[in-house]
């Protein structure tokens, strides 16, 4: 007869530290120990004092030495040993090969310790997860219910916000009507939308303190709410918004369309998305600039705290600024300014830019006459012939010139003068001195040719004013209220800022014109302008040396000075690709849609449709993470609607800095027997070909 050959056996011992009561190691009652010889049924194990000896197949003792040393790792860093963590270790090792983390990395790495209790992954999967989180922008937990996928990604969220990673949390998940519809539902809206949204609460009551919950959320700090509200920040559809060909109002924008960014220069709109109607505010600012929008808008701005410490800009919520604009008496909130002028196409125009500055400050333009310049400064008389060609600048005396056609040998008489004709082309030709305006070519041209009228103007009817610790600032007065808002036009599209105020006619002392008074007809509209550094205001000499000997030009500062109810208006909201989001709206005030500096989750992913999760995606801003979950055996999506997180995984997959972590069922955290569950359920589908 053939005997068997027996197995080798192997014995291993293992001193427990006399610090580390054995109660820790084997559990109360020995519960651990239990579990132990539960999972390693060939091997005898015996427990002598504080010392255990195993027995046994090599592979099987080798694994309980293993077992027990990174036991006592975990034990060390004061973390407690419980029978699920001792299963969950047991897999770990039987499983090792190719694994990044031993048993006792995962067990031990803290994400959180809140109210006594600290969060931490408990499976291999989980810590992937979690790593995930910390080396990419946007992460993807896919995996069936109850493997910690929502609960990690919100602790890693609380995590960044205390440690001032991010400035904010906004938590959403897509609100699904699942055999109800939400406007049969009894209560208010939120009241309606809150049950989807209960799990969040749940998970934030977990890890904050309860008390501090409500104040976070009404500051905007966390922000829970359904998909659909996160492209709630809105503007009114007749917003004006700046494009290469000039203002457009928002809701005729379409996708693929340019608009103006803060640099000066075109960016594309990447979403359109009607809102329906909002409450509606006015945001104005100091210098009177104001636009209308929603209470959820995004605006980027900054304190003069801010500034001193050197922190970056914030982005708040229209509606988190309202009772807040002050510090100390000073406004509070300074708002970004153009980088650059903006770049416009440059168009063909009849006229200089230059000559026609100076011509629309002190230039005689009724038709009734020659054309006619008045000044006391030769210079710009020189200047403005030699921008006119086939045009002579005559003294008549004092400061008076006309502008008379160059006639060559043989012309007529009846030949139209140039400048005539060019201002009958602008339709300027009739214009009195309250009556004046810049046409549209001009105001909408390139830099070069806005910066040049702006130049004849201030060389004409403008002037430095010196003040003293601070920079020049510049001082142009017209009567024409058209004029006036054009000039305001020009200098905020070349980055600057300024204010207006009006000084009535009736009661002022009169002017004189050649010893002689002259009563005021029109009031005078006095525009008070700061441009940027590197901007030429004045090109005649007294003046420009005058300005730079003051300084020059600066920093120029836009502040909000108020947030006001406007209403209820049909809205918008876009998503542009600019690398900082902003885009130019009316007043040249720079706003935009796009979430910076915060920690963004979407749970429950599986129930977006795919033109859901390409806004939720896009909507990512600088310096902030998006941790997407969610179930793909568990859509609730309405028949033949495709899941967003389904497709998303054909589209994302292998691009940079995005990562997909995919749970099983052995990263279940809840009860056992969720897992056997979703095991039976894989089976099932796998079976009947779903």
């Amino acid at each position: 007869m053939t005997q068997t050959p027996t197995q080798p056996q192997a014995t291993a011992r293992f001193t427990v530290p006399a610090k580390h009561p054995m109660v820790t190691v084997l559990g109360s009652g020995d519960s651990l120990l239990r579990v132990i010889e539960k999972a390693f049924p060939g091997t005898d194990i015996h427990v002598r004092g504080n010392e255990v000896s195993a027995s046994g197949d090599p592979r099987e003792v080798a694994l309980v030495q293993r077992l027990f040393d990174e036991m006592m790792l975990v034990l060390r860093t004061g973390a407690p040993m419980t029978e699920d963590a001792v299963e969950r270790s047991i897999a770990m090792l039987r499983n090792e090969e190719g694994q990044e983390a031993t048993p006792a990395e995962v067990l031990t790495q803290n994400i959180l310790s809140s109210r006594g209790r600290t969060i931490r992954p408990k499976t291999l999967n989980q810590k992937l997860y979690v790593d995930a989180i910390d080396k990419h922008t946007v992460v993807f937990g896919i995996g069936p219910a109850g493997t910690g996928k929502t609960y990690l990604a919100m602790a890693k969220a609380v995590q960044a916000l205390q440690s001032k990673q991010v400035n904010r949390i906004i938590l959403t998940r897509p609100a699904v009507e699942a055999g109800e519809r939400l406007g049969f539902l009894p209560g208010t809206l939120y009241e309606k939308i809150d049950p989807y949204l209960r799990p969040l609460y749940d998970a934030l009551h977990d890890m904050l303190d309860p008390d501090s919950i409500p104040r976070l959320m009404a500051a905007g700090t966390i922000e829970v709410a359904p998909l659909a509200y996160m492209r709630g920040r809105a503007q009114p559809i007749f917003t004006n918004v700046l494009t290469p060909d000039g203002w457009r109002p928002i809701g005729d924008l379409q996708v693929g369309d340019l608009v103006i960014g803060s640099n000066g220069e075109p960016t594309p709109v990447l979403g359109v998305y009607p809102q329906g109607e909002k409450d509606i505010y006015r945001v104005t600012a100091q210098d009177g600039a104001w636009t209308l929008c929603c209470g959820e808008h995004l605006w980027t701005v900054r304190t003069a705290s801010d500034k001193r410490r050197d922190k970056p800009w914030r982005v708040l919520e229209t509606k988190e600024m309202i009772g807040n604009l002050r510090a100390a008496q000073a406004r509070r909130y300074e708002l970004p300014l153009l980088t650059a002028p903006v770049e416009f196409p440059g168009r063909e125009v009849p006229m200089d830019p230059y000559a026609l500055g100076l011509l629309l400050g002190d230039g005689c333009l009724t038709g009734r006459t020659t054309p006619a310049f008045a000044t006391e400064d030769p210079e710009l008389a020189v200047a403005l012939e030699a921008a006119l060609p086939g045009v002579e600048a005559r003294w008549k005396g004092r400061a008076d010139y006309t502008l008379n056609r160059v006639k060559a040998q043989g012309d007529v008489v009846t030949l139209e003068n140039p400048v005539t004709g060019m201002l009958r082309t602008l339709d300027l030709l009739g214009s009195r001195s309250h009556t004046k305006f810049i046409p549209d070519d001009y105001l909408q041209n390139s830099a070069e040719v806005r910066l040049a009228v702006l130049q004849g103007l201030l060389d004409s009817d403008g002037g430095p004013v010196t003040q003293v610790n601070r920079t020049c600032r510049i001082q142009y007065t017209t009567t024409s209220i058209l004029l006036r808002d054009d000039v305001i036009s020009l200098v905020q599209s070349l980055g600057g800022v300024a204010y207006t105020r009006r000084r009535a006619a009736e009661g002022r002392k009169p002017g004189k014109a050649n010893g002689r008074e002259v009563a005021h007809r029109h009031d005078a509209h006095i525009v008070d302008i700061r441009l940027p550094e590197g901007i030429e205001p004045f090109r005649l000499a007294r003046k420009r040396d005058k300005y730079h000997a003051a300084g020059g030009g600066g920093r120029p500062m836009r502040f909000i000075d108020s947030i006001e109810p406007a209403g209820r208006e049909e809205a918008v909201c876009i998503q542009v690709a600019a690398e900082d989001s902003l885009y130019v709206t009316q007043d040249y005030l720079l706003t935009h849609n796009t979430l910076n500096d915060a920690f963004i989750i979407l749970d429950e992913a599986q129930n977006t449709s795919p033109e859901q999760m390409k806004m939720f995606l896009t909507r990512l801003g600088f310096d902030s993470k998006i941790v997407i979950t969610g179930d793909i055996t568990q859509v609730d999506l309405p028949g033949g609607t495709k899941s967003g997180l389904r497709q998303v995984q054909e589209i994302l997959e292998g691009v940079e800095d995005v990562h997909f972590s995919r749970l099983t069922s052995n990263d279940v955290v809840r009860h056992k027997l969720v897992g056997r569950i979703v095991d039976a359920y894989e089976q099932y589908d796998s079976r009947n070909g779903k």
